[in-house]
């Protein structure tokens, strides 16, 4: 048995008509760009997330950074976020001229929230949430924190699609959610694509505007945009998905589920859920104090993992500028060294799930 870390094509058959018959619908429109597809998306999207406003976007990336454009966060400025992310959460903040100030995680990986405080100085503008492997954050603690000190909030959501804390779905909490649609994602695209969220009208209308070259009429440009405009075939394929999101969010916990009542090795570390979270298991991340030694075991026996992520940010050449060498963020390092995921996707059979159980538990 061959078994990948993810397997995409699956989620692709399970609906082939649909997405075929989307996909040429949109090719006989003659409309390619900004038509109905992205527009009906935005509103099925901003319901489904209850948020007031969606905006489509050409990535996940961009709809980090531009959200931290349009809060009007530059130069001089800082920027909270954790430090066991995926580095395009980080590079949402650099690549305005903000500088990131890195938090250590919690024991479930997201941003350790009684940290944050210590952190905040006169130069602090926001903090950017990650909700990191599809569980959401302890939002309560870190709302209430951004009143008191008057910090924005953004949420990274490329991994959280439907996670909640609470009952309220992550990406609604903040100034504004940002998603990517990329292949892999819980609600994945074809290709790149993205989007944000938020209950502000004129900050939905300015992503609207900045998207399009800064143009809200053609060829009248109101600012210095960019071109990251969510194109209409994606955006067709995303609503074929989008309807089935609740079916397959209980498939990936079901198959998270099974992992952890079934995966029974006292030398791997079982994730867990924050109280009053739900986590829609982008990913199942274990640990392991020989993680690669582990890794090459279930290699030799056919089954693919990923590590989330081997490289922290702040020990990346892209930020060696800041200055911080290892020791910094001990936790995160920490992790860095140990996190494993497992395969996890919609479509996996009993019988994959049964062999990679066995496989870890032969793991000596």
């Amino acid at each position: 048995m061959n078994i990948m870390p993810n397997r995409m094509d699956r989620g692709f058959f399970k609906y082939q008509k649909d997405f075929e018959d989307a996909a040429l619908k949109v090719l006989r429109s003659g409309w390619y760009v900004l038509g109905n597809e992205v527009s009906r998306f935005e509103e099925e999207f901003a319901a489904y997330t209850s948020a007031k406003y969606c905006v489509g976007l050409a990535s996940g990336l961009d709809a980090l950074w531009i959200a931290v454009r349009l809060l009007g966060i530059g130069e001089g400025d800082e920027v909270i976020v954790q430090g066991n992310t995926y580095i395009a959460s980080v590079m949402g903040i650099s690549m305005n001229g903000a500088t990131p100030i890195f938090v250590e995680p919690n024991e479930h990986y997201e941003i350790n929230a009684d940290m944050i405080e210590e952190q905040i100085t006169e130069r602090t503008k926001a903090v950017m949430v990650v909700h990191l492997y599809g569980m959401a954050a302890e939002m309560d603690k870190i709302v209430d924190l951004c009143k008191k000190h008057d910090l924005k909030l953004i949420e990274d959501c490329a991994q959280s699609h439907g996670a909640c804390f609470n009952g309220q779905m992550t990406g609604t909490f903040g100034d504004v959610g940002c998603f990517s649609f990329y292949p892999s994602k819980n609600l994945g695209a074809f290709g790149d694509a993205g989007a944000i969220v938020t209950n502000d009208e004129n900050l939905a209308k300015k992503f609207k505007v900045f998207r399009n070259y800064g143009s809200e009429k053609r060829y009248y440009n109101m600012m210095v945009g960019a071109n990251s405009r969510l194109d209409e075939l994606q955006a067709a394929l995303l609503r074929v998905r989008l309807p089935h999101m609740k079916e397959l969010t209980e498939e990936r916990i079901r198959i998270a589920e099974y992992y952890t009542e079934n995966i029974s090795n006292t030398l791997i570390k079982l994730p867990s859920v924050i109280e009053g979270s739900t986590c829609v298991w982008h990913q199942y991340v274990i640990r392991c104090e020989e993680r690669d030694r582990l890794m090459q075991f279930m290699k030799d026996r056919r089954i693919g993992t990923i590590i989330h992520y081997p490289i922290p940010p702040h020990l990346s050449e892209a930020y060696k500028y800041l200055g911080h060498s290892e020791g910094y963020l001990p936790v995160t390092e920490k992790y860095a060294k140990s996190v494993l995921s497992i395969p996890m996707y919609n479509g996996m059979t009993k019988e994959e799930q049964d062999y990679v159980i066995g496989v870890i538990n032969d793991f000596k």
